[in-house]
């Protein structure tokens, strides 16, 4: 019988990539306003990929597969965690965003870094204005806190996912626990933090499930810590080789699901 419902948070509960993209988009279209050479849409283009391939040449890349902090997140984050790793990645992230931008920039044949700077320091100010909830998300946690507890695993930064929920804040009373990869030492899907988490609400795997929008973390992870899963994919993606336990295309269907599985 299932007691407890485990949730991810970015793209599950909060819409993290819409968040992001609306940064890019104000940022982007600033940057245009500045320089006529500058298309909005191409320095989008330029400056995911300078900072996808900029934050996989850093010593600090495999810290961060492990925990779970992809390199947009990296355009925003402070890192203001107390360990080692992180102590890195605070130093490297000034530097890490301004060259993004600026190597984007130069992509686009503008060479400007004073431009670079001021888009650098605008992309993290456009992020915290746009903290979106997906619109079904209260109405279900709201239903299933009558009959469930509730714990929040999420992968990350513990500084930049609680700043999530300082922006969210409403999320927060809803769960009885709230686990961040990078407070544990191990991300989704490391099936250890699932075994914390269960030890946390002094539960047994068969007596949770896990509701994540990630095959290979959210589900993966629950599938090597033997816990049934519910893939929310909203964007009618096709399945690897992991399988789900449910496949669901809407958190609304999330409640049908518990009462389908006891």
């Amino acid at each position: 019988m299932i007691k407890a419902v485990f949730f991810d948070l970015d793209d599950t509960l909060l819409w993290d990539q819409k968040s992001v993209q609306k940064a890019f988009d104000a940022t982007c279209v600033y940057a245009a306003e500045q320089d006529e050479r500058i298309k909005a849409d191409e320095l989008e283009h330029a400056v995911r990929e300078e900072a996808k391939q900029l934050y996989a040449s850093y010593e600090t890349f495999p810290f961060t597969q492990m925990i779970g902090i992809n390199p947009f997140e990296g355009l925003w984050a402070n890192f203001q965690d107390r360990e080692e790793e992180f102590q890195k990645l605070k130093d490297l992230a000034p530097g890490y965003r301004l060259a993004s931008w600026d190597l984007a920039l130069k992509k686009c044949g503008v060479d400007n870094s004073e431009l670079a700077k001021e888009l650098s320091e605008k992309f993290p100010l456009e992020r915290r204005k746009n903290p979106i909830v997906y619109d079904e998300t209260f109405k279900v946690l709201d239903r299933l806190k009558e009959d469930y507890k509730l714990l929040l695993l999420t992968n990350g930064s513990p500084d930049l996912q609680n700043i999530k929920l300082e922006l969210t804040p409403e999320l927060v009373p809803y769960f009885d626990h709230i686990v961040i990869s990078g407070a544990y030492g191990k991300g989704k899907p490391d099936k250890g933090i699932f075994e914390h988490a269960l030890s946390l609400m002094e539960l047994e795997k068969d007596e949770v499930i896990m509701v994540g929008d990630n095959l290979m973390t959210d589900i993966l992870g629950a599938q090597r810590a033997g816990i049934p899963s519910i893939w929310v994919n909203r964007k009618d993606q096709t399945t690897t080789d992991v399988e789900p336990t449910y496949e669901i295309t809407s958190l609304l269907e999330v409640e049908s699901v518990l009462v389908k599985h006891s």
